[in-house]
């Protein structure tokens, strides 16, 4: 029985591939979630007024791969401090969240998050929301799978074990 995690760290394209390619992880879409519009469309989310989240719903199989092993490369791929931003890419839809759909996930997502703050690995504080997933739109399929589509079908990830 497989079940669903949802993260949103910044542009999805990068977020979709680095998840796709771990052990344990069945499939993985981009699309929005968190915001107000129903079937909101990427123009509409970019214009920021939307309240979505650009995120990777990952779908996995808890005998093979964690929550918690998901969580560590979450914290690993992006940077957790920076508020509506991810390098050149700047707006709420680009914001840090961990969106859980139970509440052992609440529960993982916010000790983790403790975790990271007391580790001293992150110099600024970290801004991730925690919060329920919402509903989750699926991108428009020029967006899936972006970066295998170009050629870029393996990524490393620095200080990630996993």
């Amino acid at each position: 029985m497989t079940k669903k995690a949802t993260f949103g760290a910044g542009c999805f394209w990068g977020v979709e591939l680095a998840f796709s390619q771990q052990s344990g992880v069945v499939s993985t879409a981009v699309g929005y979630s968190n915001g107000t519009a129903p079937n909101p469309t990427y123009e509409m989310v970019c214009t920021g007024q939307t309240g979505h989240a650009e995120v990777v719903e990952v779908e996995y199989d808890p005998e093979q791969i964690s929550y918690n092993t998901l969580l560590e490369l979450f914290w690993a791929i992006h940077d957790p401090t920076t508020l509506n931003r991810q390098g050149p890419d700047i707006g709420t839809q680009y914001r840090s969240g961990i969106y859980f759909h139970d509440t052992e996930q609440e529960t993982a997502a916010k000790t983790s998050k403790e975790q990271q703050e007391k580790s001293g690995r992150f110099k600024a504080g970290i801004v991730t929301e925690i919060a329920p997933a919402g509903a989750f739109y699926r991108a428009e399929e020029y967006h899936q799978k972006y970066l295998e589509k170009r050629g870029m079908a393996s990524c490393h990830i620095p200080n990630y074990d996993g």
